[in-house]
């Protein structure tokens, strides 16, 4: 196979995998690898090869580049279905999912790949997911997240999404519990913990077990009136000589008579967790739960209240857990380094969070492509921080790459003059793909460049300022090229902005860097013109969103390279 056409191949790939629009640098890895002396001759791959190959297929259109893609590669439609998640089990009618965070804090990476999961099986299944925020401990609430959850899911979310919020489901679960009384499935045990569980273990009933219903009905009241916290707790009623002693008559409500944030003290009797999910579960009609290995003892608990109530239970699916080295992805440990002032907020760009992410430019869809690739797994898997961010990063520059708009940012910016440098106009696009300009300067001999671009190029004999003109370097003095001046093969490209006739028309820029650094500089005209929220690629700097501005400076955040 020739490069021409291996280089077709991986075009109509990612074509099709992109919906019609294949972009020329995700073929460049395929490419070296078959084709290691390319690595030497990157300009010759992507201008002669790359570039023109991606032009031919995108042009094809979606339908064509699949037919054609099917003709070079005949196991193409049998590939294709291999590819994303793997098929749920027992799928019968519409796909519920659930997601239940704790309300401790906004969503972090590892939230974000266990509800990319949920998210993407709901999609796949035209189905829909539910956020269900457990605030059922009212000892462990922070009331900023009755905000922060719905935020991250709604934006990693871009199907059917439920909210609901437990303690808004009291009466519910009041309602079950004392069906569940009534009918012998659960009962009122006024034992000393310590007392119970030294029975417990030896497979010994409580006293309180065999009670009668009527009894354990006046001591659920007294629970909601006169019972003090500890005194009393209502338990599951199952074999009590369980060969698994965690299954042995387990706790479904107590009393707590902490302050809720959101409900005052108008509950002091609350449903424990496994409760709790197996009556939403059940309520909402959950059809499929994906959780940690560490909750099988509590599947299968939920499923035996699920069988008292004669109801089916979830298909429960085991997952992985990512553990990410380098930095404690826990809302706990980050509050009180926000609360010290080590951090911003949630949103600091050196935090890994939601809603730090979500203000740097990341896209929704490139976590929930991660989440993809990763895939269902039962085993636990430990990733570093910054491999994670490789990834991710990858994938978010998939997305964004060929709608960011090119600009130039000058960070430091130092003045320098170019002797003999023509008087001239220089238009430039906004966007490699679109060949339609929009951007204008008009340039002398006078330009900016960045700080640290004075200090490498001190010792190089020719320079080429990007898409304009080459000059040579003699102990910090510049002057035009003549002779290479349409030329842009020069080792070292670098940016700049133009002093003379724009001065009055470059924007002061702030760049927040994810190590909690500040650049500052200048930017182009253009950027007076962007709308909030927009994502941009400062040429030789990065991918970066345009988050405010503060007076005459237009603040914004880096993403990545």
């Amino acid at each position: 196979m020739t490069p021409e056409e291996l280089a077709r191949t991986l075009a109509l790939q990612n074509a099709v995998k992109h919906k019609g629009t294949a972009n020329p640098k995700a073929l460049v890895g395929g490419m070296i690898k078959e084709f290691p002396e390319f690595k030497k001759k990157m300009p010759a791959l992507m201008d002669d090869i790359l570039d023109k190959t991606v032009k031919e297929v995108n042009a094809l259109g979606l339908e064509k580049q699949e037919e054609e893609l099917r003709k070079e590669r005949p196991d193409f439609d049998k590939v294709e279905k291999k590819e994303g998640l793997k098929e749920l089990p027992d799928v019968k009618g519409k796909v519920v999912m659930r997601f239940e965070p704790s309300p401790s804090g906004p969503l972090h990476i590892g939230h974000a790949y266990t509800f990319s999961l949920n998210l993407e099986y709901a999609k796949k299944y035209d189905g829909k997911c539910i956020l269900r925020i457990a605030d059922t401990n009212p000892e462990n609430i922070s009331e900023d997240a009755y905000k922060l959850l719905p935020e991250d899911a709604c934006w990693l979310s871009d199907c059917e999404l439920d909210i609901a919020i437990q303690s808004e489901r009291m009466e519910l679960y009041y309602n079950y519990a004392l069906k569940l009384i009534e009918e012998k499935h659960a009962y009122v045990c006024e034992c000393e913990a310590d007392e119970f569980k030294k029975s417990k273990d030896k497979g010994i009933a409580c006293p309180c077990r065999n009670l009668s219903p009527d009894e354990h009905a006046k001591r659920w009241k007294k629970m909601h009136t006169s019972y003090e916290q500890g005194a009393a707790v209502v338990r599951f009623k199952t074999d009590i000589a369980d060969k698994n002693p965690a299954m042995r008559d387990f706790p479904l409500l107590r009393i707590n008579e902490e302050e809720h944030p959101k409900q005052g003290k108008k509950y002091r009797v609350w449903p424990l967790m496994n409760f709790s999910v197996a009556i939403d579960d059940m309520d909402m009609g959950v059809t499929h739960t994906l959780r940690g290995k560490d909750h099988a003892d509590n599947a299968k608990k939920q499923a035996k209240i699920h069988n008292a109530l004669k109801h089916n239970t979830p298909t429960a699916i085991s997952v992985g857990r990512i553990n990410f080295d380098g930095f404690p992805v826990s809302c706990s440990k980050t509050r009180p380094r926000i609360e010290s002032g080590e951090f911003t907020g949630w949103d600091d760009p050196r935090i890994p969070f939601l809603p730090a992410l979500r203000r740097r430019g990341y896209q929704p869809q490139a976590l929930r492509n991660y989440a993809i690739e990763v895939g269902v797994t039962k085993n636990d898997k430990s990733v570093h921080i910054d491999e994670f961010f490789k990834h991710i990063n990858a994938l978010n520059k998939e997305l964004i790459d060929a709608t960011a708009n090119r600009y130039f940012f000058i960070a430091d910016p130092v003045e320098i003059t170019v002797q003999d440098a023509p008087e001239q106009e220089i238009e430039l696009n906004l966007h490699p793909d679109s060949k339609k300009g929009g951007r204008k300067f008009m340039t002398k001999n006078s330009f900016f460049i960045a700080g640290k671009d004075v200090e490498a190029i001190a010792k190089m004999k020719k320079v080429r300022l990007m898409e304009n003109m080459t000059m040579k370097v003699a102990k910090n003095s510049y002057s035009f090229d003549q002779k290479e001046y349409d030329k842009a093969n020069t080792n070292t490209i670098i940016h700049w902005l133009p002093v003379e006739h724009h001065t009055q028309l470059l924007v002061k820029v702030q760049l927040l860097m994810p190590d909690g650094s500040t650049q500052h500089g200048l930017g182009e005209q253009g950027i007076s013109e962007l709308d909030e929220g927009t994502v941009v690629q400062f040429e030789r700097v990065g991918f970066c969103r345009f988050d405010r501005k503060e007076g005459d400076t237009y603040i914004f955040y880096f993403a990545h390279l």
